[in-house]
């Protein structure tokens, strides 16, 4: 049986982890613990910058691993973080599954997530210029709102559009 994480803290911030791989990779080089996760877009943006990161893990058998880990190159089509450290001795993480070089098998983390799934957890806000053309009087009662009212009647009118465009 393989080991599962139940939880994963970066710099002491709890982490939303949508799946998981954990493992320990063997190659010429000698061997490394490898964890690879699906989080959400706010998440993958904080950390895609940093090198090094203090990373506390807790499986769900209880063990608890506490590393510097390094950020890793990730492809995919999901918002992820591989995170990775060298390792000098294995024999304390019996459970946890062992990957050769050799063998092209590593886990699909990304099977039976979508996009969506991730977003109706923690959606991403993203910052938007728009340009229109409108009469006086509506161009001077949208610059007469706050940003936080013009950012509500922005949202709600075009969700609700959105809706009715996905029906048809």
């Amino acid at each position: 049986m393989a080991a599962k994480v139940k939880t994963v803290k970066i710099d002491g911030e709890e982490v939303y982890i949508f799946n998981h791989a954990i493992y320990i990779f063997e190659s010429s080089r000698g061997y490394s613990l490898e964890l690879g996760m699906i989080v959400s877009e706010i998440v993958e943006q904080k950390y895609k910058k940093e090198e090094n990161l203090i990373v506390e893990i807790e499986l769900e058998d209880g063990q608890e691993i506490q590393a510097i880990m390094h950020r890793g190159g990730v492809a995919g089509r999901l918002p992820q973080l591989q995170l990775y450290c060298e390792l000098d001795d294995i024999s304390e993480y019996t459970d946890i599954m062992h990957v050769h070089e050799n063998e092209a098998v590593f886990p699909d983390i990304e099977e039976g997530i979508s996009i969506e799934d991730i977003r109706k957890v923690e959606m991403p806000d993203v910052k938007v210029k728009l340009t229109a053309t409108l009469p006086i009087d509506q161009a001077e009662w949208l610059k007469s709102l706050k940003k936080g009212q013009l950012n509500t009647f922005l949202t709600e009118v075009i969700y609700e559009y959105w809706k009715k465009e996905r029906e048809d």
